[in-house]
């Protein structure tokens, strides 16, 4: 990574410069690469050693709570065919929940019709 790539929002006059999350992850690849430093790297690239250091603690607090679970980590093609698989069973639902609904009304429709039938007919004289 170039110095003119990772200083892309170059300080301004009392304004910090802003980080985003591949440059950082560059520049800490940058310092922990073999024969690299931390110092070195925050020299090369005009920032503060204890920023990439508070970076680098950052990230490995993050991998640590993130396997702190003892849960198997999944790779992103899985997970995202299990949201694909999600949002599929969402619309089956919400289809099946319509359908369920046009059901209800369907038979409360007949409930009626039939109570208005059975009224009109039963035990009383139709004038013959």
């Amino acid at each position: 990574m170039s110095k003119s790539e990772v200083l892309i929002d170059q300080k301004e006059e009392g304004r910090r410069r802003r980080f985003t999350a591949e440059q950082k992850r560059a520049l800490l690849d940058d310092a922990t690469r073999p024969g690299g430093s931390v110092s070195e790297t925050a020299r090369r690239y005009g920032i503060a050693p204890s920023l990439l250091f508070k970076w680098k603690h950052i990230m490995d607090d993050a991998s640590k709570s993130g396997l702190k679970a003892n849960e198997r980590v999944v790779p992103e093609s899985e997970v995202n065919k299990l949201k694909a698989r999600i949002r599929e069973l969402e619309r089956t639902l919400g289809k099946k929940t319509m359908e369920n609904e046009i059901l209800q009304e369907a038979v409360e429709i007949a409930r009626q019709k039939k109570r208005s039938w059975r009224g009109n007919s039963s035990g009383g004289s139709d004038g013959r």
